[in-house]
């Protein structure tokens, strides 16, 4: 069986999106590029031989002829077109956030479980880069024995817009680290606390958090817009045998003029290509067999992620630390 992909959002993840399903998913194809940008849409359409182009999400949401939807359309629209795709009993792939609010991802998961099965995957795809998996291999199967801490940085050449804050940085960026290190630790924060050294110009400063896990873990997470010399994501798990490094990924090195050097990526997308052609694999055997990607994050997990990122947001503004609180975990998403 084929299932025909709707993408919602011709942007930078939209098109790259498109791509994966032209050309690197078996049994999927794309059917339509949805956008408000008529003119964009086309673009990517012919460049990966959509069959459609359309600009009304919602409609797309509803036509026959999907099977299933990729969100990648700003951020204040994953949650209403996450329920949108419920409502229409079809599965999604939905960018992160599910929402920056938390009562709004909770109304995501009100629908799910009125619903009664899950449909929405959300694009914390890396759960699915190699590094954080052999890291959460190391704790399951024992080799590091207890994890005690997690170190991590998060660095981009310079921020997308001239009036990004350091909330931005924890609401925006840090998401990411919030969720793998949830993954990969197999636990819930407790607490957290946000601060930012001073800069000699304008731009935002670096965001440095640490996190109490309820397991007792202490996780630092770094997160810095400003960075200047490229595209930089590090971790290292520390346990009571040991610790275990993510590898910076450099395909090559240039030796010349007495002098060695490696190249840093100006974004994301190379050093996660695969997590991405992973992740969407596992989504489409997601719509294939309605079982849910034993890895994948859920709701749940975006909630989660929400609520971590909005405390945080106020432990910088408040400078002190917050306790991280949560409803209970509903038994839905066990």
């Amino acid at each position: 069986m084929t299932i025909r992909i709707a993408i919602i959002g011709a942007g930078l993840m939209g098109a790259d999106h498109a791509r994966i399903v032209a050309e690197d998913l078996p049994g999927a194809r794309l059917q339509v590029i949805c956008d408000m940008d008529g003119a964009r849409a086309k673009t990517v359409a012919d460049t990966c031989g959509a069959a459609d182009v359309a600009s009304d999400p919602e409609a797309v949401i509803g036509r026959a002829d999907v099977d299933a939807v990729i969100i990648a359309s700003p951020d204040f629209t994953h949650a209403p077109l996450s329920k949108a795709c419920i409502a229409a009993r079809k599965r999604a792939l939905c960018e992160k956030p599910l929402s920056q609010k938390p009562a709004e991802c909770i109304e995501v998961m009100q629908a799910e479980m009125a619903a009664g099965a899950r449909f929405v995957q959300l694009g914390f795809m890396r759960r699915y880069d190699q590094s954080y998996m052999d890291m959460r291999a190391a704790l399951v199967d024992g080799t590091l024995g207890r994890a005690l801490m997690m170190h991590n940085f998060h660095r981009n050449v310079e921020t997308p817009a001239a009036d990004f804050t350091g909330a931005m940085a924890i609401t925006n960026s840090a998401p990411h680290e919030f969720d793998v290190v949830r993954h990969v630790l197999g636990t819930e924060y407790a607490s957290i606390a946000a601060w930012q050294p001073n800069r000699s110009d304008a731009r935002v400063a670096p965001v440095v958090m640490v996190l109490e896990t309820t397991d007792g873990q202490i996780v630092t997470i770094e997160v810095n817009n400003n960075a200047a010399y490229g595209y930089d994501v590090r971790a290292e798990l520390v346990g009571e045998n040991g610790s275990i490094a993510m590898n910076t990924v450099a395909y090559t090195r240039t030796d010349m003029k007495l002098a060695s050097a490696t190249r840093y990526d100006a974004d994301w997308r190379g050093r996660y290509r695969e997590a991405y052609l992973r992740q969407n694999r596992a989504f489409l055997g997601f719509v294939n067999t309605e079982i849910f990607p034993k890895i994948g994050s859920d709701c749940w997990d975006g909630y989660c992620a929400a609520q971590v990122a909005e405390t945080g947001a106020r432990a910088l503004a408040e400078g002190r630390k917050l306790p991280v609180e949560m409803i209970a975990k509903p038994e839905f998403y066990a």
